[in-house]
């Protein structure tokens, strides 16, 4: 059944507003009014679309002629307003509602955004990954001492009073790497202060080594844990890249680990000291000797006599690295 002329007048007036709601042709920013109603008389209207051949010749008049002074003051007929409307195409004054046709392409869009929105935030979720430790890698010596101090990769940071670097010779040959700055070494900025490093230095005179004399001292972790606790696994791998950085730039020609973790995170082995001591291990191509850690030391003298055999070892490997790469004399 055709609409009256009224009714499809009232109609017309709402194509304007109607059209704004289809996402296809939302109007760009700052499009005026009369740019907005060029769009709506030139593009196809899908509601315009559906109804008879005069409706459409109706609709392609500019908008200004759609509605004559006469028409829009005169009653519609009673058999029009009586008339039933056809639910698709046709919107009474202040009714919004858009057909089924709108409620199907809307219901598609949840799905579609499920389908794109994931990958997107998983690819900005691991965009970083990987980035800070190649950026680690690439630094020199002033560049990481400045990264170190200014990192926040753990909850460390949080509770620390200053990173612990490292202290000694940036050429040596000996590097002495312990697990974690203590009380003393939080507030000092430097690793093996109070009676531990007192016992360090002992031990390095027994075999004619010296602190800062080809001698290079630093820890896995740069930050003080709370209560000197054990590291855990988090702190580890966010520092390892510090300390692989410092190797790479040392360049030393032995690796002295000091205590089980230091062990553990050197070698990526979860055996125990025990385990660990009395052969070379290997470190991104550093030759690596296991022992004691001084504190451990302090706390049960009778292995200071096993830390003496694993500085010997140490000793004779050292001498024979030496040995190895010295050029040989000229008879």
């Amino acid at each position: 059944m055709g609409l009256s002329r009224d009714d499809m007048l009232r109609e017309l007036e709402l194509l304007p507003v109607w059209r704004l709601r289809d996402p296809a042709v939302l109007p760009a920013a700052g499009q005026s009014q009369d740019e907005r109603r060029e769009v709506a008389a030139i593009e196809p209207d899908p509601v315009a679309e559906r109804t008879d051949a005069p409706a459409k010749a109706v609709a392609s008049e500019p908008l200004q002629t759609q509605v004559p002074g006469p028409v829009e003051t005169s009653p519609a007929p009673i058999a029009a307003q009586a008339e039933p409307m056809p639910e698709a195409g046709n919107h009474e004054a202040g009714d919004m509602r858009p057909d089924p046709e709108y409620f199907e392409a809307m219901q598609s869009w949840p799905e579609f955004g499920d389908s794109v929105v994931p990958p997107l935030f998983e690819e900005e979720a691991s965009a970083p990954q990987g980035d800070r430790r190649t950026a680690i890698m690439t630094m020199d010596w002033q560049a990481l001492q400045q990264s170190v101090s200014e990192c926040e990769a753990c909850d460390l940071a949080q509770k620390r009073t200053q990173t612990v670097f490292g202290v000694g010779d940036p050429n040596a040959e000996w590097l002495f790497v312990g697990e974690a700055p203590g009380a003393e070494e939080d507030r000092r900025g430097e690793p093996f202060v109070g009676p531990a490093g007192q016992l360090l230095d002992n031990m390095l005179a027994a075999i004619a080594l010296k602190r800062g004399e080809n001698v290079y001292i630093a820890n896995v972790l740069k930050c003080r844990p709370p209560a000197n606790r054990d590291p855990h696994g988090e702190e580890v791998v966010k520092c390892d890249p510090y300390l692989k950085r410092q190797v790479e730039l040392i360049k030393p020609k032995l690796i002295v680990a000091l205590g089980k973790f230091a062990a553990q995170s050197l070698l990526a082995s979860d055996k125990s000291i025990a385990g660990l001591r009395g052969r070379l291990h290997d470190f991104h191509g550093v030759p690596v000797i296991i022992t004691y850690h001084p504190a451990y030391l302090l706390r049960n003298l009778p292995d200071k006599a096993k830390a003496w055999d694993d500085l010997c070892f140490a000793r004779e490997t050292m001498r024979g690295l030496q040995s190895a790469a010295s050029p040989p004399s000229s008879a």
